[in-house]
């Protein structure tokens, strides 16, 4: 196979081609470009410390509990406060697994779907004076419902083979719950500030959906810190009109069509009191639950009513709109419009063809608002003059260290047919890199400058050890050992870039946002250059060798004992 690589033209070399390739793409992908207005520009994204703008730092406002209580006390409590009168508990029976049933009887008039979501459980009603109410529940869930009713706030429950937690989405002390949950004789278990995982992608999806249509940038720089704070980068946004996104909700609408293209309000963000998680109903579409306060299902009604969707839904769609732009619509289906006709509904569910669109659609009915409250607690400006010059620094960096590298490489080497090869390679890492961060979206702030820098020094590492392999005492050997010599440089730097490798991969992982631009950037360039450019110089360096005479075809030192091959050319060693 060596034999048939060395008869093929030099530049036919399928790793000289993979090189070619890669840097082509990545000059299109940089793309960079010059006028007289502008000057150079390129495609690739500044980070806060380059480009300038501000930051903030937001705390999150949740708590995490396990807790305890009587079921029985729960339901009288929620039930009692919707009917506006005390019921009797009757029986109240539940099983290993948390799930039962509690019944109470009353003399006050039931409404069925109300008491649901009051209860937030599948209620059943007999009897007519006095009704007989069946609640067919689980524990966890009458206590979710009952903290959320308390607390005024969102409770998600996340349950494992051993606890269930209850994530509240608002600040409160372990005292406060103590004294709700004392009401239906339950206490705390376990606490602790902050919020769940799926809460923290959830919310940083939303931030990057409402200040994506406010600002008309996509994925913005937003990184959590722990189960409580999330850090927001603006490049190239003041303070003020961060601060001004980050407060301010954006405008989520739903309306209704009249006739045509005219449509009439019927609700805003603030009418929807919760948005559940997306599940896929029997008939394989998703579905978004989410439920309407008072305000909102009345007035939903009376739209309904008012323009006859109650009548023909499919000529009366309902448009969801977020910041004037349509995110969905659909008519109402049959069984809720026939509803509508004699009573408002509190839990509704749009269903969509793919769960990426329903992701996408319960993005949007919280871009109203959070999923958790949010608190700035830290904020800062950096001028864009000030990054301006740090990115002419690194620059500056940068041409020094390849000048400095270039100088190095031809006192150590004596050869410029050597230096260049290896100069060039170390710049072809740098623009794939730089390729390789647009495609993956990352800003380039000073730690991806770092890690560049690093990557250059650890890249003219390899190259030198390729080198030097090749080359052991200044002697050169034929073409078969020659490779199989690069074949052991090559065990040496792959073992190198792997352990680079894995003291990198747990920064992708930690909370600091500067720390992972640097690992990604790291963990990149040496992937790059071990896979793509160093091969490529091994077999330039040989190219370049066997053009100026240091490298013959004919046969290895171990073969000829009496050849010995430098840099300069074949002396014969006569004895």
């Amino acid at each position: 196979m060596i034999e048939e690589e060395k008869e093929r033209p030099f530049w036919m070399n399928w790793r000289i081609i993979v090189l070619v390739i890669a840097l082509l793409a990545s000059v299109i992908i940089i793309g960079p470009t010059w006028n007289s207005e502008d000057g150079f520009s390129t495609r690739i994204n500044y980070g806060l410390d380059i480009e300038g703008g501000s930051w903030l730092q937001m705390e999150l406002q949740g708590v995490m509990i396990q807790a305890d209580a009587d079921a029985s006390r729960i339901v009288s409590a929620l039930a009692s406060e919707e009917l506006g009168q005390a019921v009797t508990v009757t029986s109240s029976r539940f099983g290993e697994s948390g799930s039962g049933t509690v019944v109470f009887t009353t003399d006050a008039a039931v409404n069925k779907t109300r008491m649901e979501l009051a209860l937030g459980s599948e209620v059943s009603v007999t009897g007519t004076t006095t009704k007989t109410v069946t609640v067919t529940t689980s524990m966890s869930t009458l206590i979710k419902t009952f903290l959320a009713d308390r607390t005024s706030s969102e409770v998600t429950v996340f349950a494992d083979e051993k606890n269930t937690t209850y994530e509240i989405r608002s600040m409160l002390t372990e005292d406060d719950l103590n004294q709700i949950l004392s009401e239906v004789g339950g206490h705390v278990v376990a606490y602790e500030t902050g919020v769940t995982d799926e809460t923290i992608r959830t919310t940083i999806e939303v931030l990057n959906n409402k200040l994506g249509n406010g600002l008309g940038v996509k994925d913005l720089p937003i990184r959590a810190v722990g189960n409580q704070y999330i850090l927001i980068d603006f490049a190239g946004i003041p303070l003020s009109e961060a601060q001004k996104y980050v407060e301010n909700p954006g405008k989520f609408e739903i309306r209704i069509v009249t006739t045509g293209d005219e449509s009439m309000h019927v609700l805003y963000g603030e009418s929807i009191d919760e948005v559940n998680a997306i599940g896929q109903l029997p008939s394989g579409l998703w579905a978004v639950p989410f439920t309407l306060n008072d305000e909102g299902a009345l007035a939903l009604q009376a739209a309904a009513k008012a323009t006859g969707a109650t009548i023909n839904p499919n000529a009366h769609e309902l448009m969801m709109i977020l910041d004037d732009e349509i995110v969905y619509s659909a008519p109402l289906s049959a069984s809720a419009a026939t509803q509508l006709q004699t009573g408002a509904i509190y839990s509704w569910q749009a269903t969509c063809q793919s769960q990426e669109e329903a992701k996408e659609l319960q993005i949007h009915l919280r871009s109203g608002a959070l999923p958790v409250n949010m608190k700035i607690i830290g904020s800062g400006e950096v001028p864009a003059s000030l990054g301006s010059q740090f990115l002419t620094g690194a620059c500056i960096t940068g041409l020094l260290t390849l000048i400095g590298v270039f100088l190095i490489i031809m006192h150590n080497y004596g050869k410029v047919a050597i230096a260049i090869p290896m100069s060039i390679a170390s710049v072809c890492e740098v623009i794939i890199i730089l390729a390789f961060s647009i495609i993956i979206g990352q800003e380039l702030d000073l730690a991806s400058l770092a890690g560049i820098i690093a990557v250059f020094g650890t890249g003219v590492d390899h190259l030198v050890i390729i080198t030097d392999e090749a080359i052991r005492e200044g002697k050169m050997p034929s073409s078969k050992l020659y490779f199989s010599r690069i074949g052991r440089a090559f065990a040496i730097i792959f073992g190198a870039a792997a352990t680079t490798i894995v003291a990198m991969a747990p920064l992708l992982f930690m909370a600091f946002g500067s720390l992972k631009g640097f690992a990604v950037t790291t963990i990149a360039g040496v992937l790059i250059g071990v896979l793509i450019v160093r091969p490529t110089y091994g077999v330039i360096l040989h190219e370049v060798l066997k053009k100026t005479g240091a490298v013959s075809n004919r046969m290895t030192d171990e073969e000829d004992p009496e050849a010995e091959w430098t840099l300069s050319g074949k002396t014969e060693n006569m004895t």
